[in-house]
């Protein structure tokens, strides 16, 4: 059979692309490790570019107020659009400018104090329980070891080789130089892309369009994604908002209780608040040990304070920003914090819920499609109550077993009846034929009949 030309030059081409793929699986398993240094350089070289994307992600909502405030006041749409990006980027350099101000000073001060005094605190500490336990007429030696061995370490990490420590100090100024250099090279891209996100928008819808073979794909893909990014941002952004009020509320309240180290506490508390369900422990388990070391009396106000401040985060602040942004069940947001948690670490903890909640939205969009197509209700608490399903597509439904339930004393049918009535009950005349209790007592009273008799015997 004579092929024509046209599916020969298909076949020709199929069969070269294979080839060219086969070499290029091969190149790559052979040189594994270039492959993944130059893998780990577009990474590094994209990392600026990423930290711009999401800078202006965060910072799209002030933008667009600021765009809108001005277009209302009868401002060109380029000029409100330019100044719109440059107060956001202005609000951005703002909050910098306000962290090294205010917080990097004060941390330059407390914190090598803090450093010094460590194993002094450590070692009065495990002192005072020594005491106590030898007041009690305990033995306090293992606490002794503990502590010393404690203040050993501490004090060997901080003499640590001079030439390691040069080394590590070098590293780290070449991190934070490279660190710098791309931060500001992502505030530049953040302004690219406020300044350009129509454009943006307009190419990926473009592409999608042209990828997609009818309208209505295009438009469920387009909803979906429209409500992922209201997850996403309306989670991040909120979290963000929300950490940044609990961190200046415990600052002012600390600073007015007069515990010490208020503001590497506050900052701890502010930053892990960001993390949902466990960040409030982590944040608080290490301030209160550093401030049980110093002063036992001020680390029980703290967990006092602590406690009452993340109810009102959690029943006030928290449900006030952050609404119902993530549309997630309790249980479903500890799953998902630790699933990713395991998958993805710290970043885990970050975005595991707006992850999840959006996979959660899929699943609940694709079930509640497939049920309407067979004309079945979409409501969860429809299906409580169901045995079965008829072949017509009939839901059969039972009703649930109760506990019934009487009254303790007065009625007929109270239980105090129903014992009265159980011990009026008569007996069978052979109900105790067959106990073994009586069955005891006589196999007792026969052998002691048995040994009297013997005694008699020996006596006559």
């Amino acid at each position: 059979m004579k092929l024509p030309l046209k599916k020969l030059i298909q076949y020709i081409g199929v069969i070269l692309i294979g080839i060219v793929l086969i070499f290029l699986v091969a190149q790559v398993m052979l040189n594994l490790d270039t492959v993944m240094e130059a893998a780990s350089g577009i990474a590094g070289a994209l990392r600026a570019i990423v930290l711009g994307c999401v800078m202006a992600y965060l910072l799209y909502p002030v933008a667009r107020f600021a765009e809108h405030l001005l277009l209302y006041h009868n401002v060109s749409k380029k000029a409100s659009r330019t100044m719109s990006t440059g107060f956001a980027t202005l609000v951005l350099i703002t909050l910098i400018v306000m962290f090294i101000y205010f917080i990097v000073p004060e941390l330059a001060a407390n914190l090598p104090a803090l450093i010094q005094d460590l194993p002094w605190m450590i070692r009065s500490t495990f002192n005072q329980l020594s005491h106590f336990l030898e007041a009690q007429g305990q033995s306090a030696d293992f606490l002794q070891e503990l502590s010393v061995k404690l203040t050993n370490a501490f004090a060997t990490w901080l003499q640590g080789d001079a030439v390691d420590t040069l080394t590590d100090l070098l590293t780290r100024v070449v991190d934070l130089a490279k660190g710098l250099l791309n931060f500001v090279i992502g505030i530049i891209v953040m302004v690219y892309v406020l300044m350009s996100r129509d454009q943006f928008v307009g190419q990926s819808k473009k592409v999608l369009f042209a990828m997609c073979k009818n309208r209505g794909t295009c438009d469920t893909l387009l909803k979906h994604l429209r409500v992922i990014n209201r997850i996403f941002g309306g989670f991040v952004s909120g979290k963000l908002l929300d950490s940044l009020i609990i961190g200046i509320l415990c600052f002012i309240c600390l600073s007015i209780l007069n515990i010490p180290y208020t503001m590497i506490i506050s900052l701890i508390v502010g930053i892990t608040n960001i993390i949902p369900v466990f960040g409030p422990f982590f944040g608080a388990i290490p301030s209160a040990f550093l401030l049980l070391l110093t002063d036992p009396a001020k680390c029980l106000v703290f967990i006092v304070f602590i406690i009452i401040l993340q109810q009102v985060d959690g029943n006030i602040i928290g449900p006030k920003i952050l609404g119902d942004s993530t549309g997630l069940p309790a249980f479903w947001v500890l799953f998902s914090l630790l699933l990713f948690n395991h998958l993805m670490g710290f970043w885990g903890m970050l975005l595991g819920v707006p992850l999840f909640a959006s996979f959660y939205y899929l699943l609940r969009e694709f079930i509640n499609s497939r049920l309407s197509k067979k004309e079945l209700p979409m409501a969860t608490t429809d299906y409580v109550n169901v045995s079965g399903i008829d072949e017509d597509g009939t839901l059969q439904y039972t009703e649930p077993k109760r506990i019934q339930f009487y009254p303790l004393v007065k009625g007929d049918n109270s239980y105090w009846a129903q014992f009265r009535a159980w011990l009026d009950r008569p007996l069978p005349k052979d109900a105790f034929k067959n106990s073994k209790i009586f069955s005891l007592h006589k196999n007792v009273r026969e052998f002691a009949e048995q040994e009297e008799q013997n005694h008699q015997d020996e006596e006559s």
